[in-house]
């Protein structure tokens, strides 16, 4: 699978900038190409690109969760952060685990335990009656763990223009409408009520083998911690896909935010995609049945990430996952 981003955003002042676009370091034996950022400066004109581009020294580190990401300092003006990488990606649709058994508390590790907590947009204690009414008298392991998945699906509604970035998982509940990472925050958080680990995923989710949806932002999936192992499910998508590509994973979106910037910062443009490609290189085209493409996605403000901290107070993130 091929991928790639760009990303866009000027800056009114210089400001340090942290960027979560690299693949997730899991993946790196299956990397064909290099897993490279490159981060450029565009000048400060109001025409982008009038002025010589100029590469912006950047420092990578592992941060707790186990993403790589990039720290620089931005000065005034236009940037463009851009990345493209080749992937061998599973070859096999997500799996199904229905004997998946779920672990004690008493049982998982220091790590794990963390993702049974409370976090900034899944608010696990405000949830216990609720999950405990809806998911109690289910069978634990697999087959509670898909209820709730299954639950969210059917009962939230996916709107793009539903996203904003003060949204919580009782949000969600309450108004039943939202973007993609909306969906695995009621998930995430109604899991975590019921003792079952969940995280929060962001990544690359092409169309591959189905019909296109155009261009669009990065996805956002969950993962569960049954049998020793996270599993991948997903209440916005939810059935098996094909060319899921791990970016990072957190307690939920405020950990693995496009970028985090120390001042203000507005996006400007926005670009991703990825697709399925030969062993020559070359874009496979979709299957006949799957001909009829609809309109590529409107690219208007109201679908562009959102960023938290309207106010232009430090620091401000862009958080992705819109599809």
């Amino acid at each position: 699978m091929n991928s790639s981003c760009f990303y866009h955003p000027r800056l009114p002042s210089p400001s340090v900038v942290v960027a979560l676009l690299h693949l997730h370091p899991s993946l790196h034996e299956r990397l064909r190409s290099a897993d490279q950022l490159l981060i450029e400066h565009l000048g400060t004109g109001s025409f982008v690109d009038a002025e010589p581009r100029v590469a912006i020294p950047s420092r990578d580190y592992t941060d707790s969760f186990g993403n790589i990401c990039s720290r620089f300092v931005a000065p005034v003006g236009h940037l463009r952060i851009s990345g493209t990488s080749l992937i061998e990606s599973e070859d096999r649709p997500d799996k199904s685990y229905p004997d998946a058994q779920q672990s004690s508390i008493e049982e998982l590790s220091t790590e794990v335990l963390q993702f049974l907590l409370p976090s900034r947009y899944c608010e696990v204690d405000r949830f216990g009656g609720i999950a405990h009414d809806l998911f109690g008298s289910i069978p634990a392991g697999w087959t509670r763990a898909t209820a709730i998945r299954d639950w969210v699906h059917e009962k939230v509604i996916f709107n793009n223009n539903a996203a904003r970035p003060t949204k919580t998982a009782m949000d969600v509940f309450t108004e039943r409408v939202g973007v993609c990472r909306d969906f695995q925050h009621l998930a995430i958080t109604l899991s975590r009520c019921q003792n079952i680990p969940a995280r929060y995923v962001t990544g690359y989710i092409g169309d591959i083998q189905r019909p296109s949806s155009g261009l669009g932002d990065f996805s956002a999936w969950y993962q569960i911690f049954l049998d020793g192992q996270w599993i991948d499910l997903d209440a916005r998508h939810n059935y098996p896909r094909l060319g899921r590509i791990l970016m990072a994973t957190g307690r939920d979106t405020a950990d693995v935010a496009i970028t985090t910037s120390f001042g203000a910062a507005d996006l400007t443009y926005f670009y991703v995609d990825s697709w399925e490609v030969d062993a020559e290189g070359k874009r496979i085209p979709l299957p006949k049945s799957f001909e009829a493409v609809p309109a590529l996605m409107d690219r208007s403000e109201s679908n562009m990430p959102t960023q938290t901290n309207g106010s232009q107070a430090s620091p401000i993130q862009t958080q992705a996952a819109t599809t």
